[in-house]
């Protein structure tokens, strides 16, 4: 396996002109396309159809250049989009390749020796009842066992990143399930977030071994926050019925010159951890230039009671603008200022994705 990584740039929700200059000089062939992750301009809540609108947009392109439906192109690429590019945030699209490696690793490889590789899974469609429950814990929990295997990581130690996205209870769902009976965690379609979130979250530990399957239960999702994933990062929309998962690790039978690597941030201000987050994916300890991070993605997250370093702030307490936006804007901008770049990929919410008041963050880097 060889993964490639091409970004992209959106003037709008249905701007695909960045991906059809790649593909024009044959930078991208649009038969190795796997899956793509990127912002939009959206609120990212449940009423966000920002996403849906950059989905519907790069399945028509790449119909046209595939010479097949919009409706397979769905199948065979993963689209996972978040909405919000609040502050300096850069509406984009990163598309991943996959294609056979030309160079992998010989013999036995020392982890400074493995090389990016992707795994691939989608779950069933689930029900209303089922949103933010152990069937969905399961479920994702079954298909991020599958894309491990499909990356050829056999380590979860050399798994750094697990995107998964699903589906909300939009105000539809909830009449659904409201005309046969059926008891939802919640009837708050917003309020239904961090239920999604967090059950997508507990099924990446599941998988991974960071948690016991007798220590989760329906009742303590985004309730008991002391169980989580150190890698997973999970978003909800109403666009996805079914949940979507992209496992990112590096693996010995991977070929190119791309690793990934993760740390965790302590809080929205972390530089460090970008730092750190890049240093891993070389394995060394070193920390690479600028130029040569291919792409970061993160989860923010407002400080424990709003206190940020013994400084209160109102992400916590804004009534006109959520929490979300808050984090998402003050770490973009930390961000962007150890990279140089505001194309990154910047989700709220971290139900079950690492300790509260903490976040995960991963950086692709060329090697």
């Amino acid at each position: 396996m060889r993964v490639g990584v091409h970004k992209v740039l959106m003037n709008s929700p249905s701007d695909v002109s960045g991906l059809e200059r790649l593909i024009d000089a044959k930078t991208v062939d649009p038969k190795e396309i796997v899956a793509s992750i990127g912002k939009t301009e959206g609120n990212g809540g449940a009423n966000d159809f920002t996403r849906g609108f950059a989905t519907l947009s790069f399945s028509l392109a790449l119909a046209r250049r595939l010479g097949i439906s919009p409706e397979e192109v769905a199948k065979r690429v993963a689209f996972v989009w978040s909405g919000g590019t609040e502050g300096v945030l850069s509406p984009h699209a990163t598309f991943f390749t996959r294609s056979e490696a030309k160079d992998p690793a010989k013999g036995p490889a020392k982890d400074k020796d493995k090389r990016l590789a992707i795994g691939i899974a989608v779950t069933r469609d689930f029900a209303p009842e089922e949103v933010g429950t152990m069937a969905e814990v399961r479920e994702v929990a079954a298909a991020v066992r599958k894309a491990q295997a499909e990356a050829g990581i056999t380590a979860a130690g050399d798994v750094h990143y697990v995107q998964v996205k699903g589906p909300l209870l939009t105000p539809a769902a909830v009449a659904d399930a409201d005309k046969r009976g059926a008891r939802l965690v919640t009837r708050d379609p917003n309020g239904s977030k961090p239920y999604a979130r967090g059950a997508t979250a507990l099924g990446v530990a599941l998988a991974l071994g960071e948690v016991a399957e007798k220590d989760l239960g329906d009742a303590i999702i985004a309730q008991r926050m002391d169980l989580y994933s150190s890698v997973a990062n999970t978003s909800a929309g109403g666009e996805l019925r079914n949940c979507e998962i992209l496992l990112f690790g590096n693996s010995p039978t991977a070929g190119g010159d791309l690793r990934i690597g993760h740390a965790v941030l302590k809080d929205v201000c972390d530089a460090d951890a970008i730092r750190a987050a890049a240093g891993n994916a070389l394995g060394d300890g070193s920390t690479p230039a600028p130029d040569r991070i291919v792409a970061i993605f993160a989860k923010a997250e407002a400080p424990p009671g709003g206190m940020l370093r013994g400084r209160r702030t109102t992400m916590l307490s804004d009534a006109d603008i959520n929490y979300e936006r808050h984090a998402r804007a003050s770490l973009g901008a930390v961000i962007t200022s150890v990279t140089g770049d505001a194309a990154i990929f910047v989700s709220g919410g971290t139900e079950h994705q690492c300790k509260p008041g903490e976040a995960p963050i991963a950086a692709i880097v060329r090697v």
